[in-house]
């Protein structure tokens, strides 16, 4: 059988070779890749190779790639540069969430911000997600990181996809390497809520704490935002209600950003009893002799969350302190965010519809508060099984 003859776009060369100066045969492809899509001139691609099989398989591919407009020329932009891009290219996302994706990115960025971006490969990828989830690896500031999480891991693989999708968008990339990237399995993580007990405790310490009113706050449902974001001027305390129009956020370290609440349901107008006017009251009233003792001095912000001189407190400062309370309640440590919990739960266990339950915590959805609130406490089960145990024996 003859040898096969090359196509038109692949010419034979002799060459000098610029190592050893001797001759050396290479394949020079030329071949039109299609239209730019921005300028619609030809776009006419020129690559030399060792082999006829390396360029004969070049060929094939950027035919396919001109067929289909899906050829990318190729670029220098690395992964550094286009993550920084994508992370500029979102317009409409909150200040948090653009800081979360460049935590998620941190890693990619870190490991392989030099490289060529065209040149990303997925075993890259997944060699970079199995070391995030074995830990060890380490930030731009010299620090190691521990083992992440699956959640961590999952929105991580989230935000490479994205930007690798933009790099798509934009034409610096062919294809997408993280497109089929499978994610760990989330493992479930059951709730952690205090007990009405517990809550009796925490709110005895919360009585003798300057910031008490706070923790009432977060033990009737409030999201730390909500907390941190309220002002005076959204509680009437004659007619017993609190409005909840606005979030204090913490976006990265020492950065707080105010906003909207996320869902037009997260605005809401919540009715207060009487033991929670009063503890309000006394705080006011304490707020204002501070202000008053101190004149000039005091910020007089018009935050409910405020130190002493009138500064409203970051949300990271509300959940240190909160674990403090914790600690001096002699009562086990839970995040700010499951004191709301230890509301719905709660409102769940006395019997308040789960209908109720989401528009007192500002859910969009009932459905989200049935899938968070159907679980039980460990005493409301043991009081199940008593029951239980009535009914069987007396049967």
């Amino acid at each position: 059988m003859g040898r096969q003859q090359l196509p038109p776009q692949i010419r034979k060369l002799d060459v000098a070779d610029r190592k050893t100066g001797k001759t050396a045969v290479r394949y020079q492809l030329t071949i039109d890749a299609g239209s730019d899509p921005i300028t619609g001139r030809r776009r006419q691609v020129r690559r030399r190779f060792k082999t006829e099989r390396e360029a004969r398989e070049e060929l094939g591919k950027i035919a396919e790639q001109a067929a289909t407009d899906t050829f990318v020329p190729r670029k220098a932009v690395t992964v550094e540069q286009l993550c920084a891009d994508w992370l500029a290219s979102l317009h409409n996302a909150r200040p948090t969430t653009v800081n979360a994706y460049r935590y998620s990115v941190a890693p990619l960025r870190e490991r392989h911000g030099d490289l060529v971006a065209q040149k990303l490969t997925r075993p890259d990828l997944d060699r970079l997600l199995t070391d995030l989830r074995e830990g060890g690896t380490t930030t731009a500031k010299g620090s190691t990181r521990r083992p992440w999480l699956p959640r961590s891991l999952n929105k991580a693989v989230d935000a490479w996809r994205a930007v690798l999708a933009y790099g798509v968008e934009r034409r610096e990339l062919s294809h997408n390497v993280a497109a089929s990237m499978r994610k760990p399995p989330r493992v479930h993580q059951e709730m952690a809520t205090y007990t009405p007990d517990e809550i009796r405790r925490v709110l005895r310490a919360a009585d003798q704490d300057r910031s008490g009113h706070l923790w009432y706050l977060a033990l009737s449902g409030l999201r730390r935002g909500e907390i941190a974001g309220l002002r005076w001027s959204d509680i009437d305390l004659d007619a017993g209600t609190i409005n909840i129009v606005r979030n204090r956020v913490q976006a990265g370290a020492g950065n707080v950003v105010e906003n909207d609440p996320k869902t037009l349901s997260s605005r809401r107008v919540l009715p207060l009893d009487d033991g929670l006017v009063g503890v309000l009251k006394r705080a006011s009233a304490r707020n204002a002799e501070e202000r008053l003792s101190l004149g000039p001095a005091h910020r007089d912000s018009g935050y409910v969350a405020v130190n002493e001189i009138g500064e409203p407190y970051t949300p990271d400062t509300l959940t240190r302190m909160w674990l403090k309370l914790a600690k001096v309640a002699g009562v086990r440590p839970i995040r700010l965010h499951d004191a709301r919990h230890s509301c719905g739960t709660a409102m769940h266990l006395r019997g308040v519809p789960l209908a109720v339950i989401a528009k007192w915590l500002g859910h969009a959805d009932a459905s989200v508060t049935a899938r968070l609130y159907a679980h039980s406490q460990d005493d409301a089960l043991r009081a199940a099984g008593q029951s239980l145990g009535v009914v069987v024996t007396s049967s």
